[in-house]
């Protein structure tokens, strides 16, 4: 079992999860039920498997849930770069939360090979 909030990789989902909330707020309204909640659900899907696998009784079962995280995070990343392209939001304000989640499918891939 791992301590969560001493992870260095679920802080990071945590800060892009929360930088993801506050991003939608700016998103269109006719996008709520869309994009917006499809986003939203990615970027908490993160640090909710980190914390699920770190619940875990194995190393093997805690990579499988970083593996799930890691899925989540390139779907998130997937979403914000439409948002760019359809300009929907400044691309300014996007991009700093696409990379985030590069960071995070870096930081992923490590803690994976390291258990």
């Amino acid at each position: 079992m791992h301590n969560i909030q001493e992870l260095k990789i679920w802080q990071k989902a945590m800060e892009l999860s929360k930088a993801t909330y506050m991003l939608c707020l700016d998103m269109p309204t006719d996008e709520k039920f869309g994009l917006t909640s499809q986003i939203k659900r990615s970027a908490i899907s993160i640090p909710s498997n980190i914390a699920e696998g770190a619940g875990r009784n194995s190393n093997n079962e805690f990579k499988h849930f970083l593996s799930i995280a890691n899925g989540s995070a390139y779907e998130l990343q997937t979403q914000l770069l439409l948002i760019s392209e359809l300009n929907l939001l400044n691309k300014n304000n996007v991009q700093p939360l696409i990379e985030l989640c590069i960071e995070i499918q870096k930081m992923n891939y490590s803690f994976q090979q390291k258990l």
